[in-house]
């Protein structure tokens, strides 16, 4: 999976987000990178894309 060192990233974050504690996720040519908003010099996740779309259903309709 490519990431930020092989090309420019734009890095998102939630909608739903107003405390900044939050992750941020890109999208490069392949899956999909998170990191941490609070650390984003640390290292990034690399997720693939099926887990992600699948994570993404889970978090819209779940309670946490």
């Amino acid at each position: 999976m490519q990431g930020p060192q092989d090309e420019p990233l734009d890095w998102k974050t939630s909608t739903y987000t107003d405390t900044g504690s939050c992750v941020e996720w890109a999208r490069p040519a392949a899956g999909i990178l998170v990191r941490d908003t609070k650390c984003r010099e640390r290292a990034h996740v690399a997720i693939a894309g099926p887990a992600w779309t699948g994570f993404v259903g889970w978090a819209k309709t779940a309670t946490v």
